[in-house]
């Protein structure tokens, strides 16, 4: 089994210049609520250089598809021409899980929510993270139980201390 490594991870795309934001867990995180998880969700910029960049941070990372025989699918994920045709990709990595997402409920222009972004401390790791506002709007859109339950207690931190965004 692959020991999960977000410092790595993080690392590797920064220094490949990825643009990306992470929308996930380790957003919540990052925001102040520590809470376990065990892969790391981001979007990232589509322009061809940023996914040129991408595809090789994941080349990095011996990216692959999470679940399937991508063999069979004929689909790398360490391919630029793959990375940009707008899908979402779950993989796992030599560093572990890795969750490229594309056409998030409740996001907007990639450019706007990194502009609201910005760059955090989350368990250690310097993480460029989506805004709070963007990321509860996301986590409301999903729907999902462990979102609504970030959303909550990413609420009650909120209400003790001073407004940020």
């Amino acid at each position: 089994m692959t020991r999960f490594d977000p410092a790595r991870i993080f690392e590797t795309l920064d220094r490949h210049g990825v643009i990306y934001l992470t929308i996930g867990a380790w957003a919540v995180i990052a925001h102040g609520y520590v809470r376990a998880t065990a892969d790391i969700d981001f979007v990232a910029r589509l322009d061809k250089e940023n996914i040129e960049r991408l595809a090789a941070a994941l080349s990095e990372l011996n990216a692959r598809l999470r679940g399937v025989d991508a063999d069979k699918l004929d689909i790398d994920p360490t391919k630029p021409e793959t990375l940009g045709n707008g899908a979402s990709f779950t993989m796992d990595t030599d560093a572990g899980p890795l969750d490229f997402l594309n056409d998030v409920p409740g996001a907007t222009d990639f450019d706007l929510m990194r502009s609201r972004g910005h760059l955090a401390n989350a368990g250690g790791v310097a993480v460029w993270v989506v805004g709070l506002e963007d990321l509860i709007r996301m986590k409301d859109a999903s729907g999902r139980e462990q979102d609504l339950l970030d959303i909550h207690k990413l609420e009650a931190l909120r209400a003790t201390r001073p407004r940020q965004e």
